[in-house]
């Protein structure tokens, strides 16, 4: 666990204890890369739900029982996340997990979930098919509390095509499983517009120089690039536009708001355009709350989230999880899935309130039109005027 929230946590057990609260406590998955370039996405996820199980245990917990974090770094690779998956289960013997930032880390390592029945909270990943992985068998065990790319790409090409009115537009997207999903849905909601993209260009994790694929882009007479990308890369774009004279806007999916994508692109990356569930702006009580106690805890650099949306979203998802597991009245993995597909109450998110959330057939917390356009100004991510 992050030392900084060690204490915290621990004093938070310690008022679970002293109420008289059951000594065994439920044990919840915590998977995401805390190492390299998702970092970022990772820690601030982490950081989230730290906060949230620490808060819902100084109340006493859940059915008189402490949460507790077990928490794994997958180093957003895939065989990892897979032995991760397999230790959570079979070794810890969790009630659920939580995470999950990369889609190739997700569709390689919830299938053991779903052969365990056990419940899995995508608070990050946005793969269109996640959800729908398992969505053929009777029950399906996989949710999710972030904007899929079907909702992100219809509101990047939104943007580009209906708002701004541009007729030529260039994709670059990086090769892994979660950038090549997304320039797939990018290409299917454009066309729906009867719009063919002048460009389609590919790049690879830690590709320093874009030169080739943004003068594929140029020369095509581009008039915007359309991305989907982890942040580090994402500057590498913004720079290479600089250094080649040529500048076009930025629209790409949610991780445009990427701590390393802000920090390294620098005063290139003003203007660029993403959706986000959550900005880290403290517009309502409990956005001021969450805010306010995270840089308390964690003081990052600059007050500054590293990644808000992932911090916002893995928050959410402790409450919903603790949601269900109320009304079920146990931690048994089917009883907790049909809870959240069917949840009685109302949770109080800084995402949004969550009335409903799921259903048997839909396991997707947000839907189209919650998302807002956040905005690249100044180092920081503002909501798009």
């Amino acid at each position: 666990m992050n030392p900084k929230m060690n204490g915290i946590v621990a004093a938070a057990l310690l008022t679970c204890c002293a109420i008289g609260m059951a000594a065994e406590p439920i044990k919840i998955g915590v998977s995401g890369p805390f190492t390299g370039g998702s970092a970022p996405m990772g820690v601030s996820m982490r950081d989230g739900v730290q906060l949230a199980a620490a808060e819902i245990n100084a109340k006493g917990g859940v059915l008189g029982r402490p949460l507790q974090l077990i928490e794994r770094d997958e180093e957003a690779k895939n065989e990892r996340g897979v032995q991760v998956a397999q230790e959570l289960i079979n070794k810890e013997k969790v009630v659920a997990t939580l995470g999950f930032i990369n889609t190739g880390v997700a569709l390689a390592s919830q299938r053991f979930y779903q052969e365990a029945k056990i419940p899995v909270i995508n608070n990050v990943a946005t793969g269109s098919i996640i959800t729908k992985q398992f969505a053929d068998q009777p029950e399906n065990y996989i949710f999710r509390t972030s904007a899929n790319d079907t909702i992100q790409s219809s509101m990047i090409v939104n943007e580009a095509i209906t708002k701004r009115k541009f007729t030529k537009v260039a994709i670059l997207a990086d090769s892994t499983n979660y950038g090549q999903l997304g320039r797939e849905d990018l290409e299917k909601a454009l066309e729906k517009k009867g719009v063919k993209p002048v460009a389609v260009e590919k790049f690879n994790i830690k590709d320093v120089d874009m030169t080739a694929q943004l003068l594929k882009a140029k020369q095509a007479g581009a008039q915007a690039i359309l991305t989907y990308g982890i942040g580090p890369e994402l500057a590498q774009i913004a720079n290479g536009m600089e250094k080649l004279g040529w500048r076009v806007p930025m629209i790409g999916s949610w991780t445009l708001s990427m701590g390393n994508f802000v920090d390294n692109a620098g005063k290139n990356g003003d203007g660029a355009l993403m959706p986000q569930t959550f900005i880290q702006d403290p517009n309502t009580p409990k956005r001021r709350a969450f805010i306010d106690a995270y840089v308390k805890t964690y003081n990052p650099p600059q007050g500054r989230i590293p990644s808000p949306v992932s911090a916002a979203q893995g928050y959410d998802s402790v409450y919903l999880l603790a949601a269900a597991i109320r009304q079920a009245g146990t931690t048994d993995g089917p009883k907790v899935r049909a809870a959240l597909e069917n949840l009685g109450t109302k949770v109080d998110g800084v995402v949004t309130t969550y009335n409903k959330p799921f259903s048997k057939t839909d396991h997707e917390a947000i839907k189209p039109g919650m998302p807002v356009f956040g905005q690249v100004k100044d180092r920081r991510v503002v909501l798009a005027q």
